[in-house]
């Protein structure tokens, strides 16, 4: 595997913080700010709604820069978006550094994860776009671990700075090392909106938005429920996350490797089948230790295995759009983490955060059913997929 691609994964690994660190810092930031639990969740939910919003007109307007100039503008955007959070005096003015952070973010992962594919022949396509969602996965194992001790050890502001710092450093070894890219073609707006008009690209747009719903539905409020639930707070909650990401590390690589070894429409259909399973089983396993640690780490890996599948599934699908539709792609997750953040918060305000995980499961078996529907619409002579991948 191209070494460079580990750099890629470095800057999605410090997005993937910044996205991350708030729910871990929840009920701290809560405290400190003077705001419900519920509003404070709320900045996971806009963080992912301006990631959701902007990719798609980020890249548009962008596409005649050379690419690993545009990698670089980005992170150092995304730096300054970090340090205005950590130097934020309330909470609207993090809400502010907050949506700077996200916008500048959707170029960062996005363009990781189409320079990553770049990099590599076709074959190992799924397993390069795996080792960036890596990335964003490891920063559940160092990253809001970190975020959590710095938190509770000097302020909640640590985290944030910190993160600014990383940034800078990143862009510094990426202008290095990583080659130029051409400049893409234009696309408009209405380019991107006609990928949307196809039917089974719709679709798969669609399993990432649901499964991603779902799954934050609960985890935007994971450090709430396992207080409430298992008890668990503190530098505990800490080595709990860290347990957690290493479990996405290892969902990130099999996500990658089934798309690229099982096929990807097989792994479209068989990853949110297990976790619809999975998260209906959750409520059920904090009645031990033992079942809690076992399950929920199955429900993290399986969490992180859809992405690489699907833009492995769109790039495959329409070649020729492979810039466009990953970007969209990555905007339909960040929707999807956006909506289970703000579902997850109508959840506890109207309901009770114990079924947190059953409204979740509810929204994955949408999932499922978008990816059979996108799958029996590409069988008959579609010239876009790959002969190597049969059902």
């Amino acid at each position: 595997m191209n070494p460079r691609i580990y750099l890629l994964a470095l800057a999605a690994f410090v997005a993937g913080i910044d996205e991350n660190l708030v729910g871990g810092i929840l009920p701290l930031l809560s405290r400190e700010l003077g705001v419900s639990l519920s509003a404070a969740g709320q900045l996971t939910a806009v963080f992912s709604l301006t990631f959701a919003l902007c990719a798609a007109p980020l890249l548009s307007f962008t596409a005649r820069v050379e690419r690993r100039t545009l990698l670089i503008y980005a992170l150092l955007t995304f730096a300054v978006g970090n340090l205005g959070s950590g130097l934020a005096v309330d909470y609207w003015m993090l809400l502010v550094c907050r949506i700077i952070s996200a916008a500048s973010c959707a170029l960062v992962v996005v363009l990781a994860s189409t320079l990553s594919a770049s990099l590599v022949d076709a074959r190992l396509r799924g397993r390069a776009i795996g080792i960036v969602f890596m990335g964003i996965s490891g920063s559940l194992v160092l990253g809001i671990p970190l975020g959590i001790a710095l938190s509770e050890a000097i302020s909640w502001r640590a985290p944030f700075l910190l993160l600014g710092a990383l940034a800078l450093v990143i862009a510094v070894l990426l202008r290095a090392t990583l080659p130029t890219f051409a400049s893409r073609p234009p696309l408009s707006l209405l380019d991107y909106c006609r990928q949307l008009v196809i039917p089974k690209l719709l679709l798969a747009q669609l399993v990432s938005v649901l499964l991603l719903t779902g799954h934050f539905v609960l985890f935007a409020y994971l450090a709430p429920y396992v207080q409430k639930t298992m008890g668990i707070e503190g530098v505990s909650l800490s080595y709990l996350y860290l347990y957690f990401g290493l479990a996405a590390i290892s969902g990130g690589f099999c996500g990658g490797w089934l798309s690229d070894r099982l096929g990807f429409r097989r792994a479209l259909v068989l990853i949110p089948a297990l976790f619809t399973v999975v998260m209906a089983m959750l409520p059920w396993a904090t009645t031990s230790l033992f079942s809690f640690l076992a399950l929920y780490a199955v429900w993290m890996a399986l969490s992180w295995t859809i992405s690489p599948v699907v833009q492995n599934y769109l790039l495959h699908s329409a070649p020729e759009a492979g810039e466009a539709n990953v970007g969209i792609n990555t905007s339909a997750m960040h929707l999807g983490v956006a909506l289970g953040a703000a579902l997850g918060g109508v959840v506890i305000a109207r309901g009770s955060l114990e079924i947190t995980p059953l409204v979740g499961a509810l929204m994955t078996v949408f999932a499922l059913a978008a990816a059979c529907l996108s799958l029996l619409l590409s069988r008959p002579g579609n010239s876009a997929m790959t002969s190597g991948d049969p059902l």
